[in-house]
């Protein structure tokens, strides 16, 4: 199989690149890597040195592409199915390159530091970093909420800013409820009856329990 995804199925960023694999449906093989493990580890940092989830390596066109929002375009740029994810007008893309970025950066990155401050030792807590990290996430959400034009972040096509946009919400609404933005959560809603979004979810229930804020 020309494509290869190297993974892990409770990786909020492989979420993101799996959700546009499924859209488009395209066939690959999903590597699921161990990074516990230190044969794993290595065998993945012989594709990728920084060992960072997700990696798609295409062997058709002896590419090796990382980084979610990277990959989402590299799939619409070179496979027909994936065109849609990334708009062909120039600045239709800027606008959901914008909205990608703005998620993953005001919304998916302090919550990840939320989780990061859940598994440290006992000794070194960070209360004030997590209640900082909430309080960008709420704003991040006062900040994305106004921008979905319709059923999806872009009107009626489905984008790269949605693939973006179902990680970060669906994980980011354990630390900071999303009950205060309604049409986020509606939002959230109409992501998860998604086909492409469902397959994802239902793949990751078995690891839900590895998951450090499922409990609160």
């Amino acid at each position: 199989m020309a494509l290869t995804l190297y993974y892990h199925p409770l990786s909020s960023f492989c979420w993101k690149t799996l959700i546009a694999l499924y859209e488009a449906e395209l066939p690959f093989e999903a590597r699921l890597v161990n990074l516990g493990d230190p044969a794993d580890r290595a065998a993945f940092q012989a594709v990728w040195p920084l060992a960072k989830f997700p990696v798609l390596r295409d062997e058709a066109r002896g590419e090796t592409v990382p980084e979610s929002s990277v990959v989402i375009d590299y799939l619409a740029q070179h496979y027909p199915a994936a065109r849609g994810l990334v708009p062909a007008d120039p600045d239709a893309a800027r606008q959901v390159h914008l909205k990608d970025r703005l998620i993953d950066n005001y919304i998916h990155l302090p919550f990840q530091q939320i989780v990061g401050e859940r598994m440290r030792p006992a000794g070194d807590k960070d209360p004030f970093g997590v209640e900082q990290n909430r309080a960008k996430v709420s704003e991040g959400y006062g900040l994305i909420q106004p921008m979905i034009e319709g059923p999806w972040a872009m009107g009626e096509a489905f984008t790269l800013a949605d693939c973006a946009a179902l990680p970060a919400l669906y994980y980011a609404d354990y630390a900071v409820s999303l009950d205060a933005w309604p049409a986020l959560r509606a939002y959230l809603d109409r992501l998860k009856a998604r086909p492409s979004v469902a397959r994802v979810l239902a793949e990751a229930e078995p690891w839900f329990q590895y998951f450090p804020l499922k409990d609160g």
